[in-house]
């Protein structure tokens, strides 16, 4: 969203924010129910700050601006809007408040919580009336403040230049946190560690490429603050679900000599740990948080969006008072009816493209972004300028595809080029191999086999759809298993209730729909428990749950520590917890360092397998004449499965076999017992050549291959029988 100034000629148009020019800068700002709109320019110390007002012209359009000269890069500064202080009404403009531009490239100092930041009269206790009167103290020593960053020429080679472009039939994402990642890496220097510097370190990399994963995707990196309450107990937010800027990077993830330096020095920072990543063949995924922003609702700060146009860039109800509508779960929604909060979004996500030089998003509650008057729209403004937005044309665009507002699940129902995180999935693998066991072992029905082989064969009933139907292919599916928000792939197996006593909300936070299964002893065991015996089981469900989610057909996601068995000691809400509970450890005791090397045999299956990477669904049917199918279901006999069989709930055990068509010619069958007792299978019959085993989730250790060649049953011809051990499952190939 751009606004034109007329003085006798028509002159190029104002890119919103503040922009660097070759005598000063040039601002834009939305705020259109503002009555006066102000740049703060500033300087001395960040908790008292000197201050010159530049009033800005407008507004046109909605927009205010002016071209300032004499503005150098490394200014701070911020803005006062003034209008209405009609709160009732939505209108709650307060220029006692400076605001955080949120358009700033970088932003310095803290964000205080005290009275000061609240732009109505509250207590010590921050406690106050939301439509009461208007706040009068100043709060300029008390937030952060934006920095003038120029961009034009930055410094280093561009990290969008050598992006490695991997196609979605091949990617592997790894979920991970930008501080926690390398948090206590002992290899990783101490002023690298969780920084972005120390993801680019040759130990991170050399981990990650020799795992196998194509792309690292972190957590959101943009600018962000803890809540009120959070600071109150002495926590912070520290998943960083709470954005504050769009544009800035978060500067606590800088090294120390970077943030010393300035917020220039964070975005070089940032954009050299892309450009190696890249040089590494990782691509460099966001999770970005455009539903919503950290100033909370009616009675939180006020601080950027809030102050220049709180009824315009926020969702309310239509009533008076005025409500916000939240249908985030935050106390705020933006409101993607209004073209700024679209051209916000859009200018950000382009930023980050082309100047970070990222591969692409994960959209954080991506229902909200396609809410209109009606509901949610999949020709929604926002997805529409996202899919076909020139600067983001072929990078990766993931949608969460909920929120917690009327009608917010929506798993399936975004339009190409979207993938999005596939909830069925996840709840499908954690009931066959924890839930349902869990209930066997009581006596109790579980699920048929029919939910889980839809999602390992892709999910097509999910993302099949559209005109013309099946073009979005199993890429669009996102599976995961785990990601940040819940237990990890270890407490899934260990814990059947959430533990989080540390996040200081009585154990009321969390998810209690896990799936979950301890094995029957609630959380960890020693080796001298009676409960000793569980331990070897739990690791085997580890290694279910893990190749059920790298060998089906899709775009695997993994959560950063799962490969070596990651625990947050049952914490199932760990976003408050930046310390030892959050942090990914890399002391390997035995059986963590064997999980670590399942971890990267299976991706290389994956990675060396045409038929576990297919780009389309399946038919069931040969894609080449006299050609074998796609994809072939058969029963612990070796038959065929049939409707009566996918409807039968006493079946836990089945093969699937997948095949390549030429020039790839590759087999692949997984065999999965997923009862409490050993089962007799007939391996499928369907070519001369033998079935080789690849793996075992038997195998405390892929090195165990060779214990079985000993034996004699590394290759076996079709129609052998062989017997499955409980609750496990096998890969064969023909080469």
């Amino acid at each position: 969203m751009t606004e034109t100034v007329t003085t006798g000629q028509q002159r190029r148009p104002y890119p919103l924010g503040v922009h660097v020019t070759d005598t000063g800068v040039d601002v834009a700002v939305v705020a259109p129910h503002a009555t006066a709109v102000e740049l703060c320019l500033l300087d001395g110390p960040l908790d008292a700050p000197t201050e010159r007002r530049v009033p800005l012209s407008g507004p046109r359009l909605g927009v205010w601006t002016a071209s300032v000269p004499d503005v150098r890069p490394g200014q701070r500064y911020g803005l006062r809007a003034h209008g209405p202080w009609e709160p009732s009404y939505g209108l709650r403009y307060n220029p006692a408040k400076l605001l955080v531009d949120p358009y700033a490239r970088g932003l310095v100092g803290e964000l205080g919580y005290g009275p000061h930041t609240y732009g109505h009269v509250v207590g010590e206790d921050l406690a106050g009336d939301p439509y009461g009167a208007r706040d009068e103290r100043d709060s300029a020593g008390h937030v952060p403040h934006g920095v003038v960053v120029d961009t034009r020429a930055l410094p280093g080679p561009d990290p969008a230049a050598n992006r490695p472009w991997t196609p979605w039939s091949r990617s592997v994402v790894y979920e991970a946190h930008t501080k926690g990642l390398t948090r206590l890496h002992p290899d990783v220097p101490e002023e690298l560690r969780g920084t972005y510097a120390g993801l680019a370190h040759p130990a991170v990399v050399d981990h990650l490429l020799g795992l196998g994963v194509t792309a690292l995707e972190l957590l959101p990196i943009h600018a962000f603050t803890s809540e009120p309450h959070l600071e109150a107990k002495g926590l912070t937010n520290y998943w960083g679900y709470s954005t504050l800027g769009f544009f800035a990077p978060h500067a606590a993830y800088a090294t120390a000599a970077a943030r010393a330096a300035g917020p220039a020095a964070v975005l070089a920072e940032l954009r050299a740990t892309v450009h190696a990543l890249h040089e590494a063949g990782l691509e460099v995924l966001l999770d970005v948080v455009y539903n919503h922003t950290c100033e909370g609702g009616l009675p939180g700060q006020h601080v950027s969006l809030r102050g220049l146009d709180n009824a315009y860039y926020y969702a309310h109800d239509g009533a008076v008072p005025a409500t916000l509508v939240d249908v985030t779960g935050t106390g705020n929604s933006l409101d993607f009816r209004r073209t700024g909060v679209v051209a916000l979004t859009l200018d950000s996500l382009r930023y980050w493209a082309d100047v970070v030089g990222v591969d692409g998003f994960r959209f954080d509650l991506a229902v909200t972004l396609g809410r209109s008057a009606d509901g949610f729209r999949t020709d929604h403004a926002t997805l529409v300028a996202a899919a076909t937005d020139p600067h983001l044309a072929g990078l990766k665009l993931v949608a969460e595809p909920w929120d917690v507002g009327p009608g917010g699940w929506r798993t399936g129902q975004f339009p190409a080029p979207f993938a999005e995180w596939n909830d069925r999935f996840r709840n499908a693998v954690r009931s066959f191999w924890l839930a349902d066991p869990g209930r066997a072992a009581h006596g109790l029905p579980g699920h048929r086999v029919r939910e889980l082989a839809t999602r390992l064969s892709g999910s097509v009933d999910l993302f099949g759809g559209g005109t013309p139907p099946f073009v979005r292919g199993p890429r669009a599916s996102v599976n995961y298993v785990t990601a940040h928000d819940g237990f990890t792939m270890a407490d899934l197996v260990a814990y059947e209730h959430k533990h989080n006593a540390a996040n200081g909300e009585q154990n009321r936070d969390g998810s209690d729909d896990n799936r979950s299964w301890n094995h029957g002893v609630e959380g960890p065991v020693q080796r001298d428990s009676p409960a000793a015996d569980i331990a070897p089981l739990r690791r085997r469900s580890v290694r279910n749950l893990f190749a059920t989610l790298v060998l089906a057909a899709g775009t695997p996601m993994i959560t950063g520590g799962d490969e070596m068995g990651r625990s947050q000691g049952g914490n199932n809400n760990a976003y408050c917890q930046d310390n030892a509970i959050s942090w990914v450890r890399w002391d390997l005791a035995p059986w963590r360092a064997a999980q670590l090397a399942t971890a990267r045999h299976l991706l290389a299956l994956r990675r060396d397998h045409p038929a576990l990477r297919t780009e389309t669904f399946y038919s069931g049917r040969p894609r080449t004449a006299d050609g074998p199918a796609d994809l072939g279901w058969y029963g612990a006999d070796g038959a065929p499965f049939d409707h009566g069989r996918w409807h039968d709930a006493s079946i836990r055990t089945f093969q699937m076999v997948r095949c390549a068509p030429p020039p790839d010619d590759d087999e692949v069958l997984l065999v999965v017992n997923g009862a409490l007792d050993a089962v007799d299978v007939r391996l499928v019959d369907d070519d001369a050549r033998p079935w080789t085993l690849a793996w075992d989730s038997v195998w405390e250790h892929p090195s165990e291959v060779s214990t079985v060649a000993i034996t004699g049953g590394l290759h076996l011809p079709g129609d052998t029988v062989t017997t499955i051990e409980p609750l496990s499952m096998r890969v064969y190939v023909r080469p």
